[in-house]
């Protein structure tokens, strides 16, 4: 069942724990099946390294396991993932990490700002990466204080815990968002440490909405 979907989130599973964005066996990811409204999410308790398309749960979005080839219970914090899905019905895929700049401004509670122009294409709306509250993981009440993040932007620190990025296209994707928060986060850290702890001047999102393809580019007709 979802053979497909459960093949692209393993693989991404697999990249993150390679790339650094996860360590270990935190983190966890998820996709959305648009047609069924199923989610294929990643089991709890398993090293990514040993992990396989098979080992991945599908569920529905009432938190109900349909189906679990290997037996394995999918990741605690699937609330979550079903909380967004539900807030978003547009949202297929999500990636949560821990990795190590992003993970201490959530610490900190400590929104990153849009310093640098590629926060364009991060779903932002207050030209910010938000931070949502606290809520301890695998319980209601971190699906719960994820939503005024999710609804804000589809980037998101998780105070003292990690961050989470959704898409609607598919999971690269939301991995993909996924990695440029810790790039950001790491760049607003050399930034802060370079200029004293002084913070640097930051892109409005008025502007960060002004990007379009360039025009004056043309492509021979058909």
């Amino acid at each position: 069942m979802l053979e497909s979907l459960k093949k692209d989130v393993c693989a991404i599973a697999k990249r993150a724990q390679h790339d650094g964005l996860c360590k270990h066996k935190s983190g966890n990811f998820s996709a959305k099946d648009q047609e069924t409204g199923l989610i294929v999410a990643t089991p709890a308790g398993l090293d990514r390294e040993i992990m396989s398309p098979r080992d991945l749960v599908v569920m529905d979005l009432d938190a109900r396991v349909i189906e679990h080839e290997s037996g394995l219970r999918p990741t605690s914090e699937v609330l979550m993932h079903i909380a967004i899905y539900q807030e978003r019905p547009e949202v297929t895929a999500i990636a949560h990490t821990h990795s190590a700049y992003a993970t201490a401004f959530a610490v900190l509670g400590k929104p990153i700002p849009a310093i640098v122009y590629e926060v364009a294409n991060l779903g932002l709306t207050k030209g910010r990466i938000p931070v949502a509250p606290y809520g301890r993981p695998g319980t209601p009440a971190l699906a719960a204080n994820i939503i005024e993040g999710v609804r804000e932007a589809d980037c998101v620190l998780m105070e003292k815990h990690g961050s989470v990025a959704v898409d609607d296209r598919d999971i690269y994707e939301a991995f993909l968002k996924a990695a440029y928060i810790e790039e950001l986060a790491e760049l607003y850290h050399h930034v802060l440490t370079a200029n004293g702890g002084v913070e640097p001047e930051a892109f409005a999102q008025d502007e960060l909405q002004k990007w379009a393809y360039p025009s004056e580019i043309t492509f021979p007709e058909k």
